[in-house]
């Protein structure tokens, strides 16, 4: 039979995963993929966790959880090696098998007559409950938080001016949490994406980091982390204008950069932006007025990913959860030239447009929307 370790290999390597791009779709740690495949379970944290891992890599590599689960336990039995001294023991030990007999016969009897007499007694109501903990409140005043709630808490997130509850409702084999958007439910080691504001967009990601399934004493380990990079500076585009009309987009702004001194014409034409991703990231986009195109788009990259965007003669409004993973370059007018959105970790909103100058040529801007 194939062991447990290699059948998660063999499947990952056929599926051409590597330990990184798993890590990043799981957000299970390399450190742990690597532990699964090795049979290397001593350096997980607990045993909750492994198996937690272990689910969410068998699920996520297509393959039958109860069979990875049947073979982890066969190993754990093979690794308590039955101790010497009991192998050498008489196979038949009469007089010790007397004495016992004596010994259960004398608790049994002791435990009837036990139970005679409580029985026997009065009985009373119960009057004293266990010590029941009172619900807490939390909020969210950054973008993440983690700590340990127990069940009736509630976490209260500001989001786009509004504030949205959720609530942890029951401790059981899985998590339940009652939010805006219907109940949640997640599993150890799993995470959940909750859009609160029905916006389309990314919203709030919860992980169960650690919690004991059928026992809601110890209560559970959340993580809870907005997941909306372009929260504080989508507004300030929207207060740019989200709907430029042709007046504004003929306007340069203040915080605007020409692209090139190559992209100035007596008029607007086509141009094309050509998006490679260097890293995991969050990417928006709109076309600015065209009428055929309205809409935002998002989505999520990783390395290598690429991404053309075209537009007629008007512009392009884009976002970003990491400018550095984003190389950007325009095309237009048979020229090509690289473009810089910003530094590693910067989330950026900008446009790239025409405006028109005050010699009545048109040029191709870079717009930051702070």
């Amino acid at each position: 039979m194939e062991s447990l370790g290699n059948k998660l290999k063999t499947a990952r390597e056929a599926k051409g995963y590597t330990f990184d791009y798993v890590s990043r779709e799981t957000n299970i740690s390399t450190r742990y993929l690597d532990a699964l495949e090795k049979e290397n379970f001593e350096v997980f944290p607990g045993e909750p966790y492994l198996l937690g891992f272990l689910k969410n890599y068998g699920a996520y590599l297509e393959l039958n959880v109860d069979e990875l689960l049947s073979l982890y336990r066969s190993l754990k039995i093979q690794e308590q090696p039955v101790p010497v001294e009991q192998l050498l023991k008489d196979p038949f030990p009469w007089g010790r098998l007397i004495k016992i007999a004596v010994i259960a016969i004398a608790v049994l009897g002791l435990a009837g007559g036990g139970y005679l007499i409580v029985s026997r007694m009065p009985k009373k109501e119960a009057t004293e409950t266990a010590a029941i903990r009172p619900a807490s409140e939390y909020t969210m005043n950054t973008d993440s938080l983690e700590r340990r709630f127990y069940r009736g808490d509630t976490i209260f997130v500001p989001l786009g001016g509004n504030t949205y509850k959720l609530e942890l409702a029951s401790l059981g084999d899985t998590i339940t949490i009652g939010t805006p958007a219907g109940p949640v439910r997640l599993d150890l080691g799993q995470e959940v994406t909750v859009n609160l504001n029905n916006d389309g967009a990314a919203g709030l990601r919860i992980t169960a980091a650690d919690f004991v399934k059928n026992d809601p004493a110890p209560g559970a380990l959340l993580r809870f982390e907005l997941q909306n990079p372009f929260q504080s500076t989508g507004a300030a585009a929207n207060a740019a204008g989200a709907s430029l009309g042709q007046e504004a987009l003929n306007t340069a702004a203040p915080n605007s950069q020409t692209v090139s001194d190559s992209f100035t014409s007596p008029s607007a034409y086509p141009f094309t932006l050509q998006l490679t991703f260097q890293g995991y990231c969050l990417f928006r986009w709109e076309i600015l007025n065209e009428k055929d195109r309205q809409g935002r788009n998002e989505q999520y990259f990783q390395r290598s990913d690429q991404l053309n965007i075209q537009a007629q003669n008007t512009g392009i409004r884009l976002g970003v959860s990491n400018a550095q993973a984003a190389k950007l370059q325009v095309i237009g007018g048979g020229k090509t030239v690289p473009l810089e959105l910003g530094g590693a970790g910067e989330v950026v909103v900008a446009d790239v447009r025409w405006v028109k100058n005050e010699d009545n040529l048109y040029r191709l801007v870079l717009v930051r929307l702070e």
